[in-house]
């Protein structure tokens, strides 16, 4: 059985190995940083209809906090919670720790650099290979223990940025695991109903990355692109950000949103698995992070799936025979190795039945495609 680690590892996304630049010490907008007018066109405008609208805040203490958030996946693909259950002390800890981590010298933090064909460590965004130009920004990923890179970063007192992360994996979980029965049960799928989660229901096996992320201010923001528009490979993530603006989501009729940061608040995101898990119903959301021209901006996102090789497919409660599944079974050790390929179409790929004119239009080698055991 494949770790999460080991998935990621067997399926690559080569990464060109860029020299990473002291963002601060630049004047102007590197050429390799400089995106064309076309990838950024909306950096200074939003449509009319995205002024008058806003990501769903959804307090989690609300008896309707499932409908609610089924509505909110179903419409956006994205929400906020507030009311979590995540103390404040730990957002600012994990806050701190990407802070001072980013803070380092450079020549510091390549100590703790991504391996070509790692996962964990200091490097750029694995989405960078299937774009032209670099992103402004930077990032640290952390899949298991971080103690390895930790202590080529702070080699007298590591174990203090350890417990942090340790603290808000284990914190995250818990989060994670109730918003997936949230959505769930919003979609009328019971514990009973879902094998993979275990015999309590509590997903005692899922798996997660955290991605802790730097957005520098920038020289030249309209020309700049901090993070790339993509979609998450996970069931959900989890995102806290500070009080810098830049994140926007993406809907139909609107363009892009602009995400407002809010005290206390935390960002969940479809991912493709879900939408593929929910056949559909709940897409999952298009995002990207403009940078602005003074304020550095940090997030940390938390990337919560399955077991790497429990097989995703559309609940049986969700098909029929008027609404055949859309997407085959898919593991997500099998679909990292699809979204490293295909990236943005990678939800297409394994796509197998659409919608025409109201009636359904099945690829023919895929005919007998059926619920697959996993969801029963």
């Amino acid at each position: 059985m494949p770790s999460l680690s080991e998935a990621y590892r067997g399926n690559p996304v080569h990464v060109l190995h860029h020299k990473h630049p002291d963002f601060n010490s630049l004047q102007e907008l590197p050429e390799s940083y400089a995106w064309s007018t076309t990838h950024v066109d909306d950096h200074d405008h939003t449509s009319n209809n995205s002024m008058k609208e806003s990501v769903p805040v959804i307090d989690l203490n609300d008896p309707n906090a499932s409908k609610l958030i089924g509505h909110a996946c179903k419409t956006w693909g994205v929400y906020q919670v507030v009311n979590h259950g995540i103390p404040i002390s730990l957002l600012d800890d994990i806050h701190w720790l990407a802070q001072t981590l980013f803070s380092l010298p450079s020549h510091q933090k390549l100590k703790a650099a991504r391996s070509p064909d790692g996962v964990s460590g200091y490097g750029l965004a694995r989405i960078s290979s299937f774009f032209p130009k670099l992103m402004w920004s930077e990032g640290f990923t952390i899949l298991g223990s971080p103690l390895e890179h930790f202590q080529k970063l702070w080699p007298q007192d590591y174990d203090k940025y350890c417990d942090i992360v340790v603290q808000y994996d284990e914190t995250m979980k818990k989060l994670a695991g109730k918003l997936m029965w949230l959505m769930l049960e919003s979609l009328g799928i019971t514990k009973e109903d879902l094998k993979w989660a275990g015999s309590k229901g509590q997903f005692e096996k899922a798996c997660a990355a955290m991605q802790l992320n730097s957005y520098p201010s920038c020289p030249d923001p309209d020309r700049a692109m901090g993070l790339a528009p993509h979609t998450d490979s996970t069931l959900l993530t989890v995102l806290y950000q500070n009080n810098i603006s830049g994140l926007q989501v993406q809907r139909d009729g609107s363009g892009w949103v602009t995400v407002p940061p809010l005290p206390g608040a935390l960002v969940i995101n479809v991912g493709d698995l879900l939408h593929i898990l929910s056949n559909g119903l709940y897409p999952s959301v298009l995002h990207r992070v403009l940078v602005n021209r003074t304020r550095q901006r940090f997030s940390v996102a938390y990337l919560y799936g399955p077991q790497p090789n429990v097989e995703i497919c559309p609940h049986a409660k969700l098909v029929g025979p008027t609404q055949p599944p859309l997407y085959r079974s898919v593991t997500w050790n099998e679909y990292l190795g699809t979204k490293a390929k295909h990236f943005n179409k990678a939800l297409s790929s394994v796509r197998v039945c659409t919608p025409i004119n109201g009636l359904f239009d099945v690829n023919e080698s895929h005919k007998k495609v059926v619920a697959c055991k996993w969801a029963r």
